[in-house]
Protein backbone atom coordinates (compact mmCIF):
# COMPACT_ATOMS: atom_id res chain seq x y z
CA UNK A 1 0.00 0.00 0.00
CA UNK A 2 1.85 3.06 -1.26
CA UNK A 3 -0.90 5.65 -0.86
CA UNK A 4 -0.02 8.99 0.68
CA UNK A 5 -2.21 9.35 3.77
CA UNK A 6 -2.60 12.29 6.13
CA UNK A 7 -4.02 11.66 9.59
CA UNK A 8 -5.49 14.70 11.32
CA UNK A 9 -5.79 14.17 15.06
CA UNK A 10 -6.66 16.06 18.23
CA UNK A 11 -6.65 14.99 21.87
CA UNK A 12 -5.16 11.68 23.00
CA UNK A 13 -4.86 10.23 19.49
CA UNK A 14 -6.26 6.75 20.22
CA UNK A 15 -7.73 6.41 16.72
CA UNK A 16 -4.38 7.50 15.28
CA UNK A 17 -2.81 4.66 17.30
CA UNK A 18 -5.37 2.22 15.88
CA UNK A 19 -4.34 3.23 12.36
CA UNK A 20 -0.65 2.90 13.24
CA UNK A 21 -1.25 -0.55 14.73
CA UNK A 22 -3.06 -1.82 11.64
CA UNK A 23 -0.62 -3.99 9.64
CA UNK A 24 -1.47 -2.44 6.26
CA UNK A 25 -2.16 1.20 7.15
CA UNK A 26 0.56 1.27 9.79
CA UNK A 27 3.18 -0.08 7.41
CA UNK A 28 2.42 2.74 4.96
CA UNK A 29 2.97 5.27 7.75
CA UNK A 30 6.15 3.46 8.84
CA UNK A 31 7.50 3.78 5.30
CA UNK A 32 6.71 7.48 5.34
CA UNK A 33 8.56 7.94 8.64
CA UNK A 34 11.50 5.97 7.24
CA UNK A 35 11.70 8.56 4.45
CA UNK A 36 11.87 11.39 6.93
CA UNK A 37 8.23 12.46 6.92
CA UNK A 38 7.58 14.14 10.26
CA UNK A 39 4.43 15.15 12.10
CA UNK A 40 3.24 18.70 11.43
CA UNK A 41 1.28 20.78 13.94
CA UNK A 42 -0.90 23.59 12.63
CA UNK A 43 -2.10 25.81 15.46
CA UNK A 44 -5.40 27.50 14.56
CA UNK A 45 -4.49 30.35 16.91
CA UNK A 46 -1.70 31.35 14.50
CA UNK A 47 -4.20 32.17 11.74
CA UNK A 48 -6.42 35.26 11.53
CA UNK A 49 -9.57 33.31 10.60
CA UNK A 50 -11.02 29.83 10.17
CA UNK A 51 -10.79 30.35 6.39
CA UNK A 52 -7.08 31.20 6.60
CA UNK A 53 -6.42 28.07 8.67
CA UNK A 54 -8.39 25.97 6.18
CA UNK A 55 -6.40 27.40 3.26
CA UNK A 56 -3.13 26.63 5.07
CA UNK A 57 -4.24 23.06 5.78
CA UNK A 58 -5.37 22.46 2.20
CA UNK A 59 -2.14 23.92 0.83
CA UNK A 60 -0.05 21.72 3.14
CA UNK A 61 -1.95 18.58 2.13
CA UNK A 62 -1.61 19.40 -1.58
CA UNK A 63 2.10 20.27 -1.28
CA UNK A 64 2.66 16.89 0.37
CA UNK A 65 0.74 15.18 -2.48
CA UNK A 66 -1.68 13.64 0.02
CA UNK A 67 -4.21 11.28 -1.54
CA UNK A 68 -6.38 10.37 1.46
CA UNK A 69 -7.21 12.15 4.72
CA UNK A 70 -8.22 10.35 7.92
CA UNK A 71 -9.83 12.34 10.73
CA UNK A 72 -8.78 10.43 13.83
CA UNK A 73 -10.63 12.24 16.59
CA UNK A 74 -9.97 15.56 14.87
CA UNK A 75 -12.00 18.10 16.82
CA UNK A 76 -12.21 20.84 14.18
CA UNK A 77 -14.69 21.16 11.37
CA UNK A 78 -12.96 20.93 8.01
CA UNK A 79 -13.62 23.90 5.76
CA UNK A 80 -15.47 23.51 2.48
CA UNK A 81 -12.29 24.14 0.45
CA UNK A 82 -10.51 21.20 2.08
CA UNK A 83 -13.54 18.94 1.67
CA UNK A 84 -13.86 19.86 -2.01
CA UNK A 85 -10.14 19.35 -2.65
CA UNK A 86 -10.36 15.79 -1.24
CA UNK A 87 -13.94 14.89 -2.18
CA UNK A 88 -14.77 11.25 -1.27
CA UNK A 89 -11.22 10.77 0.05
CA UNK A 90 -11.74 11.92 3.67
CA UNK A 91 -12.88 9.52 6.40
CA UNK A 92 -14.14 10.48 9.84
CA UNK A 93 -14.89 8.27 12.83
CA UNK A 94 -17.74 9.30 15.15
CA UNK A 95 -18.92 7.84 18.49
CA UNK A 96 -22.58 7.23 17.65
CA UNK A 97 -24.77 5.56 15.07
CA UNK A 98 -25.15 8.53 12.76
CA UNK A 99 -27.41 10.25 11.95
CA UNK A 100 -28.21 10.01 15.68
CA UNK A 101 -26.19 12.25 18.01
CA UNK A 102 -23.95 14.24 15.66
CA UNK A 103 -21.53 16.83 17.04
CA UNK A 104 -18.87 16.98 19.70
CA UNK A 105 -20.83 15.48 22.64
CA UNK A 106 -22.26 12.33 21.10
CA UNK A 107 -21.62 10.00 24.05
CA UNK A 108 -23.11 12.41 26.60
CA UNK A 109 -26.02 13.17 24.28
CA UNK A 110 -26.87 9.45 23.95
CA UNK A 111 -26.85 9.03 27.73
CA UNK A 112 -28.87 12.20 28.31
CA UNK A 113 -31.44 11.05 25.73
CA UNK A 114 -31.89 7.75 27.52
CA UNK A 115 -30.89 5.76 24.43
CA UNK A 116 -30.49 2.01 24.87
CA UNK A 117 -28.09 1.62 21.94
CA UNK A 118 -25.43 3.84 20.44
CA UNK A 119 -22.30 2.85 18.52
CA UNK A 120 -19.56 3.92 16.15
CA UNK A 121 -19.74 5.20 12.59
CA UNK A 122 -17.03 5.68 9.97
CA UNK A 123 -18.24 7.98 7.21
CA UNK A 124 -17.04 9.94 4.22
CA UNK A 125 -16.82 13.64 4.97
CA UNK A 126 -18.92 16.24 3.19
CA UNK A 127 -19.52 19.95 3.87
CA UNK A 128 -21.94 19.28 6.73
CA UNK A 129 -20.96 18.14 10.23
CA UNK A 130 -21.15 14.34 10.76
CA UNK A 131 -23.31 14.03 7.65
CA UNK A 132 -21.42 12.24 4.86
CA UNK A 133 -22.28 8.75 3.57
CA UNK A 134 -21.78 5.90 6.04
CA UNK A 135 -18.98 3.45 5.28
CA UNK A 136 -19.15 1.19 8.37
CA UNK A 137 -21.25 1.17 11.54
CA UNK A 138 -21.54 -1.05 14.57
CA UNK A 139 -23.90 -0.77 17.55
CA UNK A 140 -22.84 -0.63 21.21
CA UNK A 141 -25.38 -1.37 23.95
CA UNK A 142 -25.75 1.24 26.68
CA UNK A 143 -25.65 -0.52 30.03
CA UNK A 144 -27.78 0.66 32.98
CA UNK A 145 -24.71 1.68 35.02
CA UNK A 146 -22.84 3.35 32.14
CA UNK A 147 -21.41 6.80 32.59
CA UNK A 148 -19.81 8.88 29.85
CA UNK A 149 -16.34 7.40 30.41
CA UNK A 150 -17.33 3.73 30.56
CA UNK A 151 -19.52 4.02 27.47
CA UNK A 152 -16.89 5.96 25.53
CA UNK A 153 -14.26 3.29 26.28
CA UNK A 154 -16.49 0.58 24.80
CA UNK A 155 -17.32 2.72 21.76
CA UNK A 156 -13.61 3.37 21.19
CA UNK A 157 -12.93 -0.37 21.13
CA UNK A 158 -15.31 -0.58 18.18
CA UNK A 159 -13.89 2.55 16.53
CA UNK A 160 -10.38 1.11 16.73
CA UNK A 161 -11.57 -1.93 14.76
CA UNK A 162 -13.78 -0.18 12.20
CA UNK A 163 -11.60 2.83 11.36
CA UNK A 164 -8.54 0.93 10.07
CA UNK A 165 -10.80 -1.41 8.08
CA UNK A 166 -12.62 1.51 6.46
CA UNK A 167 -9.29 3.21 5.71
CA UNK A 168 -8.04 0.06 3.96
CA UNK A 169 -11.25 -0.20 1.91
CA UNK A 170 -10.95 3.43 0.82
CA UNK A 171 -7.26 3.23 -0.07
CA UNK A 172 -7.75 -0.07 -1.90
CA UNK A 173 -10.47 1.54 -4.05
CA UNK A 174 -13.14 -0.82 -2.71
CA UNK A 175 -15.75 1.81 -1.86
CA UNK A 176 -18.31 2.72 -4.53
CA UNK A 177 -20.78 5.53 -3.89
CA UNK A 178 -24.37 5.57 -5.17
CA UNK A 179 -26.02 8.63 -3.67
CA UNK A 180 -25.71 8.08 0.09
CA UNK A 181 -25.18 4.32 -0.24
CA UNK A 182 -21.63 3.04 0.04
CA UNK A 183 -20.99 -0.32 -1.64
CA UNK A 184 -18.01 -2.31 -0.39
CA UNK A 185 -16.57 -4.10 -3.41
CA UNK A 186 -14.87 -7.47 -3.18
CA UNK A 187 -15.48 -11.16 -2.77
CA UNK A 188 -18.05 -10.55 -0.04
CA UNK A 189 -19.66 -7.52 -1.72
CA UNK A 190 -21.94 -5.68 0.66
CA UNK A 191 -23.86 -2.44 0.79
CA UNK A 192 -23.69 -0.12 3.76
CA UNK A 193 -26.02 2.85 4.10
CA UNK A 194 -26.73 5.46 6.73
CA UNK A 195 -28.19 3.80 9.79
CA UNK A 196 -27.18 0.26 8.82
CA UNK A 197 -24.70 -2.11 10.34
CA UNK A 198 -22.07 -3.68 8.11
Amino acid sequence: MDARIAVLASGAGTNLQALLDDPQIGSALDRARARGVKPVALDPAHYPSREAFDRALTTLLEEEAIEYVMLAGYMRILGADTVRAFRDRILNVHPSLLPAFPGGHAVKDALDWGAKVTGATVHLVDEEVDHGPTVLQEPVLILPDDDELSLHVRIQEVEHRLFPRAARLLVEGRLKLEGRLVHVLGDDEETVGAGSKE
